[in-house]
């Protein structure tokens, strides 16, 4: 359902829907779906109507828009283990429900055994769509379910996107490849590198990655450089322990994500090792821990909080679609990802 009402919802600062549209040049309806992140708009409107709501200071009405159209609920499944990730996606979901006038509904979900009894406890309070986050979002079975209950959602940081499924992601793969590339260039040869959580793809991809990379430069990675963790502080604890006890120790570790990287750096210290001058650590997410730990952690930035708040949109859209009985869009989303260098990286031997 569109946010235009016969009188022209009026915005907190005083504009209408029907102000933007003239000074954008489009209709009143064109700039309700621009606000409600419908995908049947063009780049180049969405702009142009964006750019009108910045010049008027517009404000969407969100008690007009629950009274006209009725509360969302929008339902979140959580299973992964870092809280630092999940920090992240909260915050963003939150705020992009506010946004949108919904409710959060959150559900854990303790591994994959459990998501079918977590989607009906979710269904039981309401929730018109539901984000999937890692490990489920990846997980046939309840992809399946959700699809069999005609349940709008939205899979977030997918590493495989389904046709079927809207997805929000980044590219896990190349993330990886460019920061083996980065360590390469700074004249690391002997890498080690620390494994993510085996049940979800991202983890899969960041490894298949490094390992590519590293036999295109013509460096073996020998199964003793690699480690397996689990996302969390604990398993990089275990993981770096395991890695720096070895002689020769290797000159650097790239973990699967900020928490286990973090846990190099504990280990490091306690070794009476010197970040980096004696060894480099990078990460992937750049979750708040990544600046909070000295030295800061030099890794690849995953925007955690942005694919939650696009995904809240894409789900929305969805969701209204159901309602007015429109076909519903699998839309996907590639944002970008960015390599950050920080102070725990430095030059090879």
């Amino acid at each position: 359902m569109d946010d235009v009402n016969k009188q022209g919802e009026r915005g907190p600062g005083g504009a209408t829907v029907y102000d933007v549209a003239r000074l954008a040049g489009v209709s009143a309806m064109t700039v309700s779906r621009v606000i409600n992140g419908n995908v049947h708009v063009s780049e180049a409107t969405r702009d142009k109507v964006l750019a009108a709501i910045s010049t008027l200071k517009y404000q969407v009405n969100q008690a007009a828009r629950a009274a006209r159209i009725g509360t969302l609920r929008v339902g979140l499944l959580y299973s992964n283990p870092s809280a630092a990730f999940l920090s992240a996606l909260l915050v963003g979901a939150m705020d992009q429900c506010s946004q949108n006038g919904a409710q959060l509904l959150l559900e854990r979900c303790d591994g994959l055994s459990s998501q079918r009894r977590a989607i009906e406890r979710l269904i039981a309070e309401g929730a018109d769509g539901i984000l999937v986050p890692p490990p489920l979002c990846d997980a046939p079975e309840a992809l399946r379910q959700l699809d069999e209950i005609g349940m709008p959602c939205v899979a977030v940081a997918t590493a495989r996107p389904v046709s079927s499924v809207a997805a929000v992601r980044i590219d896990d793969y190349e993330g990886a490849r460019t920061m083996t590339r980065y360590l390469l260039s700074l004249g690391h040869k002997d890498i080690a590198f620390i494994k993510g959580d085996p049940e979800h793809t991202p983890a899969q991809l960041r490894y298949q990655a490094f390992v590519t990379t590293m036999e295109e430069a013509g460096l073996a990675v020998p199964p003793q450089r690699v480690a397996q963790g689990l996302f969390t502080y604990r398993s990089g604890l275990a993981a770096a322990r395991n890695l720096l006890a070895q002689e020769p120790r290797p000159s650097a570790i790239f973990a699967s994500n900020d928490d286990m990287a973090a846990a190099v750096i504990a280990v490091a210290h306690g070794m009476h090792l010197q970040v980096p001058e004696d060894l480099t650590v990078c990460g992937f997410d750049d979750t708040p821990v990544a600046t909070t730990v000295w030295p800061e952690l030099t890794t690849i930035h995953q925007p955690i909080g942005d694919m939650a708040r696009v995904a809240v949109d894409l789900l929305v859209d969805q969701i209204r679609c159901r309602r007015a009985g429109e076909p519903r869009q699998a839309a996907h989303r590639l944002l970008p990802y960015t390599l950050v260098a920080r102070e725990s990286s430095g030059g090879g031997a």
